[in-house]
């Protein structure tokens, strides 16, 4: 199917032109931010983006080989679906929600007819949850602030990520917190050794505001009102709150943390016996990280205010696991997808399609915090005594008394 779209449809000019232009001027020894500019206006992601580009172009001739860089990009869809897979099958997913990951249009329009770098991110933070089902904690922490220094939306993952390595990592989640700083630190040094600001600025703007007209969520409010501060205010809490509930009600289940005890860990740290911390690693299962890292993705996408085309890749991959999740009938969730994907290829966007994104990703969510029979968040996550063990009693295990006196204790046990 790649091989096809790169050989019949033809290639759709949007941001490529734009990388290459602002990564030449990196190649001729600008580190100043401010003036790295393309035909689309200066450069606004973090340093990581840059390197992955500037290796791209230095592999398409100076990005004008368009077809070699799709063929590139027919590689990372690959590899990212591959991780999925992965990550699909060590959480047991269940089988019918598979073919939902290969066959969106819009995720292939993405990766082969547009080249954005929303792929390249995100292939990193499937590996980094990869490595955290495989409980690779400070490995996994590394790989995903280098995902972060590629594109921001990662950050997206945060809440959840946060919850897992406090849990995993106990007193030692600081070392995984600096180890992410340090990972930005170096990969943006080049840059900030000479102007810091421009670099802070610019990369990571949390204060851009996306045309009306791009955007495909929350479409079906008035301009005005999708432009105003107070409705941007009012996501932000929203999302919080809702990111807030996961992590008390569900992502803290492992250990039966509280709030208030892990801000404690923070601001205190104090060792944990290490039976308890066994304890709490063994129910860090596979499903457990990836419900959890998923979940918290699709909450910051149902609340962001702006949301353009090639963002579908943030969450296209994990929605069909998530609706897996649920209670919803599997014919619902395939009737669920089908909106979803309907959605996304509606060009532009219009009030009813929006509404039908933002519906189905409001859905979603709320079916995951409701949970169902089976699932992670309802099981038993008490600790089971050994096998042989399990069916044997206390009362009927013998004391054992010194040899001198086992005649006169098997008399007295004799007489009770």
């Amino acid at each position: 199917m790649s091989a096809g779209i790169v050989l019949k449809v033809p290639y759709t000019k949007i941001d490529w032109d734009a990388y290459m232009q602002q990564v030449a001027l990196y190649a001729k020894g600008e580190r100043d931010y401010m003036k790295l500019v393309g035909e689309t206006g200066p450069l606004v992601y973090p340093a990581g983006h840059v390197y992955v580009f500037a290796a791209l172009r230095a592999l398409t001739s100076g990005g004008t080989d368009v077809r070699l860089a799709q063929w590139l990009f027919v590689g990372i869809y690959l590899a990212t679906e591959a991780a999925v897979f992965r990550l699909y099958v060590r959480a047991k997913t269940p089988l019918y929600a598979f073919p939902l990951v290969v066959l969106s249009k819009r995720l292939h329009s993405i990766y082969m007819l547009r080249m954005f770098n929303d792929g390249v991110a995100m292939l990193g933070a499937f590996i980094a949850m990869l490595l955290w089902q495989s409980q690779w904690w400070l490995v996994g922490s590394i790989v995903f602030s280098a995902a972060v220094t590629i594109k921001m939306n990662v950050l997206l993952f945060l809440p959840a990520a946060g919850a897992i390595l406090i849990q995993a990592l106990g007193p030692r989640a600081f070392r995984g917190l600096m180890l992410m700083m340090q990972v930005q630190l170096l990969v943006a040094y080049p840059f900030t050794s000479k102007a810091f600001v421009s670099y802070a600025v610019r990369a990571f703007d949390f204060q851009r505001v996306f045309m009306y007209k791009w955007t495909v969520n929350w479409r079906f409010v008035d301009e005005a009102v999708f432009l105003s501060a107070e409705f941007r205010q009012t996501l932000l809490v929203l999302h919080g709150a809702v990111a807030l509930l996961f992590v008390v009600r569900r992502w803290l289940r492992p250990s039966g943390m509280s709030v208030v005890s892990v801000v404690q860990m923070v601001l205190v740290p104090m060792s944990r016996p290490a039976v308890v911390q066994q304890q709490i690693l063994a129910k860090m299962t596979p499903d457990y990280v990836l419900s959890a890292m998923a979940t918290s993705n699709l909450i910051g996408v149902l609340f962001a205010r702006s949301l353009h085309y090639q963002f579908y890749s943030w969450f296209a991959w994990t929605m069909p696991y998530l609706m897996s999740q649920t209670a919803v009938h599997p014919v619902a969730q395939y009737a669920l997808w089908l909106a979803q994907e309907w959605a996304w290829n509606v060009y532009p966007s219009t009030p009813l399609s929006s509404l039908a994104t933002v519906a189905v990703n409001a859905v979603v969510v709320v079916a995951l915090y409701v949970g169902r029979e089976g699932d992670y968040f309802h099981r038993d996550l008490a600790p089971r005594p050994p096998p042989e063990m399990a069916s044997v009693s206390v009362t009927e295990v013998a004391p054992v008394a010194p040899p001198g006196k086992r005649r006169s204790l098997r008399q007295r046990t004799r007489k009770n």
